[in-house]
């Protein structure tokens, strides 16, 4: 791997020779750029609550950072990691000593040979079907009494395996399973490794343009081709995802007008898919009023998007801590890059999961409005963990 300084550290060269599976302490694969990283120059741990600022505390330590690589000799640095979904705490993020760029066909290659299936020791849901549909229920009742009109409600699904889990093997199988999503991987400080293959680019900024495809509104894929493209159908039809997905569109453009001298917003939603969902998606882009305007600076600037959190997001989020029953961490917050020109890109912490040894904890959420029903929330999230348990070999979460 080259430092810095190599030609292989401009954002638009890519190294269609570098292995991206052998191991390595941070990948972002993306069709646009990927990127991995491996050494630690200095860690960014100081929370992004003013991230949107440009001159606040937290942009203030990535440039400062930033500055200090390059006086260290690293002619390029670049800011890679995670922020998670509650901004007061800490950011995972670092200045790597080397990184590279490269084509995303060149992780096409996959492996053959046969593995044993990982069998399960136990498993568990947090919170339980019964205590997510209740939570579902709850949310409803606030919005009738309160100014709340979207909340985000997610769990956790946690699993024993009886071995250890091949990381490799899991992100390979993530990548070819996945071959249009944003692929990440990211060693944490406890030893384990968060993992996913985010379908959601949150903010993608290079010079003066600034691109970003938010999702809401779901449907899970089918089997069957017709029965498939009949969920789509329905998806484009439905009144309760277009509710949805219009206050995602609607709070997200309010977010980024003031760095816009252009911004081209849909009036109506389009479909994405990936291999286990369909969902809708409205693909963002405009011009910025000035170039200096970083990708990390935009990227909080919309974090937590009401895709993942609610709207208004301040009540939402007191909603979400008042119902779930642990802290997200990095689930639902983003992951990606940005380089010492503010070039980059960032996707929401979706459809992903941390690895331990032989303990696996994955993460699924589903959009509550006021005509949301509870058993179908509840099968949302279980159509989303598919994501992370084909990669795992796992067909279906056990039930409750």
């Amino acid at each position: 791997m080259n430092a810095g300084n190599n030609v292989l550290c401009d954002p638009y060269q890519a190294s269609p020779s570098v292995d991206p599976r052998r191991p390595s302490d941070f990948i972002f694969m993306s069709t646009h750029q990927s990127i991995r990283a491996s050494g630690i120059f200095d860690k960014i741990t100081t929370p992004a609550v003013d991230g949107h600022l440009s001159g606040g505390v937290f942009q203030t330590s990535v440039n400062n950072t930033l500055q200090r690589a390059k006086q260290s000799g690293i002619e390029k640095p670049v800011i890679i990691g995670a922020i998670p979904f509650d901004v007061t705490q800490p950011s995972c993020l670092f200045v790597p000593r080397q990184y590279e760029y490269f084509e995303r066909s060149a992780a096409a290659a996959t492996d053959d040979a046969i593995h044993p299936r990982l069998q399960i020791k136990s498993q568990r849901s947090i919170p339980e079907e019964g205590r997510f549909k209740q939570g579902v229920k709850q949310a409803i009742a606030n919005f009738q009494l309160s100014d709340i009109r979207k909340a985000v409600l997610s769990r956790v699904l946690e699993l024993e395996l009886t071995s250890q889990v091949d990381v490799e093997r899991i992100f390979d199988l993530l990548v070819a399973q996945n071959p249009a999503g944003f692929n990440f991987r990211l060693p944490l400080n406890d030893g384990s490794e968060l993992i996913g293959a985010s379908p959601e680019l949150l903010i993608r900024k290079a010079g003066e343009q600034l691109f970003s495809n938010p999702l809401a509104g779901s449907a899970k894929r089918q089997a069957d081709p017709l029965d498939d493209r009949l969920a789509s159908e329905l998806l484009m039809c439905s009144g309760k995802d277009a509710h949805e997905h219009r206050l995602v569109i609607d709070e997200i453009q309010r977010a980024l007008l003031p760095y816009c001298l252009e911004l081209d917003v849909p009036v109506r939603p389009s479909l994405l898919s990936t291999p286990a969902m369909w969902h809708l998606s409205t693909f963002i882009q405009g011009q910025l009023a000035s170039a200096e305007t970083t990708a990390l600076q935009l990227a909080c600037s919309v974090h937590p998007t009401p895709a993942v959190c609610g709207y208004p997001t301040s009540l939402a989020r007191k909603l979400i801590n008042l119902v779930e029953p642990f802290e997200r961490g990095l689930f639902t917050g983003m992951v990606g890059w940005c380089d010492d020109q503010g070039n980059g890109e960032w996707v929401v912490t979706i459809r992903c999961g941390t690895v331990k040894d032989s303990t696996i904890s994955l993460f699924a959420g589903a959009g509550i409005v006021e005509e949301s029903c509870p058993e179908s929330e509840w099968r949302e999230t279980q159509a989303k963990l598919q994501t992370m348990l084909r990669a795992l070999d796992i067909t279906q979460e056990a039930e409750a």
